[in-house]
């Protein structure tokens, strides 16, 4: 992930389903973890745009 911020990218979500865990990256801020989310948004990256998590675990 450190690799697309590197090169630009605005926001990351890394989704692991078998702990219903998501870690988010953003460039020169700490990683934040969410446990279980119903959802993620988009921020003012993608704004608008909003994941259903739960249809991934």
């Amino acid at each position: 992930m450190q690799e697309y911020l590197a090169t630009g990218a605005q926001l990351g979500w890394l989704i692991d389903p078998l702990e219903k865990r998501v870690h988010i990256y953003r460039p020169k801020q700490a990683v934040e973890i969410r446990d279980d989310p119903a959802s993620l948004d988009g921020e003012a990256v993608l704004t608008g745009f909003v994941l259903d998590v739960r249809e991934l675990w």
